[in-house]
């Protein structure tokens, strides 16, 4: 199935007190974001602390995302730095009817554009039923997508390569390449976006958002005027001034104590730090029982 236009969260993963993965928490959370305002959900992407989870344990979520009625809905990050291991997961997901990924380079390593264009090649190869959403985050990854890559990429390989995720922000409001996805990586920008023929965005905060955001989107395609982009603007920056996956567990702890469970070396905000947040969410009338998905 394609890729539709809309709002996706960078769903969180549910953690045991034992530090491992809680699968079934993790795929009925994405569950309900969906039911709450999501188009669709991104497992294992940043949100989800993918490079601090084993591949078995993202195994055993696949197979589970597999079994719910919602598994067209969601796309699969792999979170890993080794060819083979995204080969590998990928093919997995395939098995366990996911055929959409959100896929970065490598991190750590220095190389240039050819280095990226040699990883995809060689991993389509193997997976050429996949559809790829770059990820384009220099901030994590080290490296920035440019337009001329990605163009060469969709041009090499136009049935794999179907989209962008834009977290360095500097595709989206210049890209344009017929019937190819871009979604910016904040709610800030998804009306801009839009405006520029954008797809959605794909967000970590969507995992409180996700309503609010999904009435900008429709009021956007209604042509109905705008009475939610502000405030949803304002809530996310409130969450940019922490770290995003801290903010958000926290956050969500107040609905559930599931979710105070990160994996090390993150952590949850500080008591002052979470104090702050919720006095400038509260000024915005923005409270985990009204927002989150329940």
């Amino acid at each position: 199935m394609s890729i539709k236009k809309g709002i996706y969260a960078a769903s969180m993963t549910v953690f045991s007190r034992e530090l491992q993965v809680d699968a079934n928490s993790t795929v009925k959370h994405s569950e309900k974001l969906l039911k709450n305002g999501c188009h669709g959900c991104v497992i294992f992407g940043s949100t989800g602390q993918a490079q601090l989870v084993s591949s078995d344990e993202k195994k055993e979520v696949i197979e589970k995302l597999s079994n719910s009625k919602f598994s067209d809905n969601f796309i699969l990050g792999t979170g890993s730095n080794s060819l083979n291991e995204n080969i590998e997961l990928i093919k997995f997901g395939l098995k366990n009817k996911i055929d959409k990924f959100l896929l970065g380079v490598p991190a750590y390593y220095k190389f240039s554009d050819e280095g990226a264009y040699s990883f995809f090649s060689h991993l389509i190869q193997k997976v050429p039923e996949s559809k790829i959403i770059l990820y384009n985050f220099e901030k994590l990854f080290g490296y920035k997508f440019s337009i001329r890559i990605i163009e060469r990429l969709v041009k090499d390989f136009p049935k794999q390569i179907v989209g962008v995720k834009d977290s360095t922000y500097n595709l989206y409001e210049t890209l344009k390449i017929p019937n190819f996805m871009i979604f910016p990586g904040s709610e800030t920008k998804l009306l801009k976006g839009l405006e520029l023929g954008c797809s959605g965005i794909i967000s970590a905060t969507c995992n409180v958002t996700a309503p609010l955001a999904r009435r900008v989107f429709d009021d956007f395609f209604n042509k109905k005027k705008q009475t939610f982009d502000d405030r949803l603007c304002a809530i996310r920056k409130i969450f940019d001034k922490n770290n995003l996956i801290s903010g958000v567990h926290s956050f969500m702890s107040f609905e559930d104590d599931k979710y105070k469970i990160v994996l090390p070396p993150l952590s949850l905000l500080t008591k002052e730090e979470e104090k702050q947040m919720m006095s400038e969410l509260k000024n915005l009338d923005f409270f985990p029982e009204k927002n989150i998905a329940a």
